[in-house]
Formats: structure tokens, C-alpha cells, sequence
């Protein structure tokens, strides 16, 4: 019998290799001759350059400006003259020092990143987003790439949404010259506009610190460099999908770098050649911390349960908890769920214990599965 395992990370205990490893170790005390291979997934947020370096792709490391302007060690993954650029892992919320940074957090660090896989050959390159701190519009990126950002009197803005008030000029000869011949793909599962009260400031500007007073001024500002953008592309896309991913980082990328939008976890999947990898597993398990309403919007457990359908393999789903009914996870395509919850009520435990719960979780999908692949009482998918 043959399963893999394709889960995303438990966010804030386990890693998605991790989580593999404890479903391995307890669907083996179940089923004694258990062949189970891992694809570790993400939906274009942190883990999406896990998920590269585990499909074989090369580590390049790149030391580049952390989101507050500390030193940060990242990499990009490669093969060939395909870089995957994480966002998250130069910029994100895991990068920063302290406390959150609303008005003054940047995406400068993933602009140098993005400049030193192409300063390497890359091509072809797939920036996932997701997991940012800042909520600057992408003119982080569009800095760390050499465009230039400049106030009425000539001056370079500082880095940061606010800063972005005083907008006057924007140079992107340096940004046009460096991505000339460079294709750029988007990767995120987030379709809100930049602006608005379904835009970047509003929607996740309070996740990442900002108070309402904050959130004014960003909106603000973030109107001011949208205009400043229009005026110097002649495109405005400010309200398009993905525009206000984070932080608005997806505008920056869709407008100034002529990026082409495309689900996080269906890139990601194809970036580990998902199709390849379970065509002939008898069983796929998938998963990720919590299986919610947000979910069923574009997260790693849903692509990979449509993947599955489209192949006939039979997918279950394993998380910390969820809050959707048994019809919802159903129509999603999984043939079972499985919960921490269910073993451990007190979340808090759950977290601490995850380890340990999902051996036991592993031996219990290990105890249904019959010889076919299929669960005992499971419908095809």
C-alpha cells in the first residue's frame, strides 16, 4: 500500500515536513508494510520555499534587509532558471524583530531577493505572497529591485506604508532594465482589491498591528501610490483581484513587475509535479492546522482534494481543529477528517502536543484504511 502525504503546516507547532513525519510514524505502527512518501504543500505563504527545497529544488541563500531594516538570512529555490521567491520567509511577520511595524514595515527584502535570482539567470521566476507584515504596496519590492521612490523635493521616501503620503516621482528604469526577458508569476490566494473596505489597509492592516488610526493613514497613503503608479505606467490596477495581497504587495508585483496572477497552491503544486507524485498512491492525506470557512477559499487542503478527484485517488484531511460542517468538508472532496481536537479538547494542548496527537491520528487512518486504499465506509471521491 502506498500513501502520501501532502500536508501544509500546523501554523505555530509544526512544520509541514513535521507533520508528515508524525502521520508517518503512526500509520506504520498500523499497517506493517506502509510504503508512505511526503509532498509537502503550501498555498503560496510561508512554506511555499519548504515545499521547493523538499521537491529537490537548489537552496540559494541571499542575506537581504529584514522587513524593520535588520539582516536577514534567506534564500530562493532553483532549478534551472526557475527561482521560487517566498515572501514570507524575507519579509513576514516570522522576520520581524519585535513588535509589529504597520506604518514603516517593508517588502525590500524580497525586492533583493527577487533581484539576486535574477542576477543568477533565473528566468522564470514565482513569487509567493502571503504572511507579509507590512502594508506598503509593493514599493518595497519595487525598491529592492532599484526603482526609486522619490518625495516633491527629489528625496528617496523611507521604507514603509506611511511614508508613501509624500509620493511624488517614481523611477523604474533600474526595475525595467534588471526584469527585462524575466518572466514573474504570482502566486497567492487572495483576490481583494488595494484599496477600500475589502483592500489591503482595511481588511489586514489590524492583523498586522495597525490601529483605525493607522488603517486611515495607510489607505491614504496606499491611494497616493496608486495614483503616482497609474500615472507612471499608464495602468491602473489598483482594484483588481489580488491587488491588495499582502499588503498590497500583490499591486506592487502586478503593476510595476507585469506579473501574472495564479492560485498559490495550484502553482505550488505543479512546482512538486503533485501529479506525478500521487498517480498511483493508493491513499492521499492532507492537511493543515485549522479547516475552516477560509479554507474553502484557495488554502493547500482544498487544491490538493481537487487534484486528487481530478486523479481518482482518495484524499482525508487531518488538522488541529475545525469549525465546518461534515457536508462542507464532504463537498470539499475528502472521503474523512480527522481533528486534534477530537483527542484533545484544550486547543492550547493541541498546540503543545501536536506531535504526539498526530502519531496517534496516523494510526487511526492506518486502522480504517483497507487494503484498496479505500476507508471503511468511504465513498469514492
Amino acid at each position: 500500500m502506498r500513501i502520501v502525504i501532502a500536508s501544509d503546516k500546523f501554523k505555530g507547532s509544526l512544520t509541514a515536513a513535521e507533520v508528515a513525519e508524525a502521520l508517518t510514524a503512526g500509520l506504520r505502527r498500523a499497517v506493517r508494510d506502509v510504503v508512505v512518501e511526503r509532498v509537502p504543500v503550501a498555498d503560496g505563504g510561508d512554506g511555499t520555499l519548504a515545499a521547493a527545497l523538499e521537491a529537490g529544488y537548489e537552496r540559494c541563500p541571499v542575506t537581504v534587509d529584514g522587513p524593520t531594516g535588520e539582516p536577514v538570512e534567506t534564500a530562493f529555490a532553483r532549478q534551472g532558471d526557475l527561482a521560487v521567491v517566498e515572501l514570507a520567509d524575507a519579509s513576514g511577520l516570522l522576520r520581524l524583530p519585535g513588535a509589529f511595524a504597520p506604518l514603516t514595515a517593508s517588502t525590500i527584502g524580497t525586492g533583493q531577493l527577487l533581484a539576486a535570482a535574477i542576477d543568477a539567470g533565473c528566468r522564470d521566476i514565482v513569487l509567493g505572497v502571503g504572511g507579509s507584515c507590512s502594508t506598503e504596496g509593493g514599493a518595497g519590492l519595487a525598491v529592492g529591485l532599484g526603482a526609486r521612490i522619490l518625495d516633491a523635493s527629489g528625496r528617496p521616501l523611507p521604507p514603509g506604508g506611511a511614508a508613501l503620503a509624500s509620493a511624488a516621482a517614481l523611477d523604474l528604469a533600474p526595475l525595467r532594465a534588471r526584469l527585462s526577458g524575466v518572466r514573474v508569476t504570482l502566486a497567492s490566494d487572495v483576490d481583494n482589491p488595494l484599496l477600500g473596505p475589502s483592500g489591503a489597509a482595511a481588511v489586514y492592516g489590524p492583523q498586522k498591528g495597525a490601529a483605525p488610526d493607522d488603517v486611515a493613514v495607510l489607505e491614504k497613503a496606499l491611494t497616493v501610490w496608486a495614483e503616482l503608479v497609474a500615472e507612471t505606467t499608464g495602468r491602473d490596477l489598483r482594484a483588481g483581484p489580488g491587488a491588495g495581497a499582502a499588503g498590497g504587495a500583490g499591486f506592487g508585483a502586478l503593476a510595476l513587475l507585469d506579473a501574472a496572477m495564479r492560485p498559490g497552491v495550484e502553482t505550488v503544486l505543479s512546482l512538486v509535479d503533485f501529479d506525478a507524485a500521487v498517480a498511483d498512491a493508493d491513499l492521499v492525506i492532507t492537511g493543515e492546522g485549522s479547516l475552516d470557512e477560509q479554507t474553502l477559499h484557495g488554502k493547500a487542503p482544498v487544491g490538493v482534494a481537487a487534484a486528487c478527484r481530478r486523479l481518482g485517488v482518495p484524499v482525508v484531511a487531518v488538522c488541529g481543529r475545525t469549525t465546518l460542517a461534515p457536508s462542507a468538508l464532504k463537498s470539499a472532496g475528502f472521503a474523512g477528517t480527522w481533528a486534534l481536537t477530537d483527542l484533545e479538547p484544550d486547543p492550547a494542548r493541541c498546540m503543545v502536543d501536536a506531535r504526539t496527537l498526530l502519531e496517534r491520528t496516523g494510526e487511526a487512518i492506518g486502522d480504517q484504511v483497507m487494503p484498496s486504499g479505500r476507508l471503511k465506509g468511504a465513498t469514492a471521491p
